[in-house]
């Protein structure tokens, strides 16, 4: 049975916004990097070649 003492609030310096922050860019940064191959692979041509 729960009881009030279980909760556990998170106080103000628990939370780190500029590690989330960081987290999201990194994420967002590696998805552009992405693209931008992908981009490259498909449109202009210089991509690998498979040789069979």
């Amino acid at each position: 049975m729960a009881t009030e003492d279980t909760k556990r609030e998170i106080g103000h310096d628990e939370f780190d916004p500029v590690g989330t922050l960081v987290l999201i860019a990194v994420y967002f940064v590696i998805l552009v990097v992405m693209w931008i191959v992908m981009w490259r692979i498909e449109f202009i041509g210089n991509g690998p070649t498979v040789i069979g």
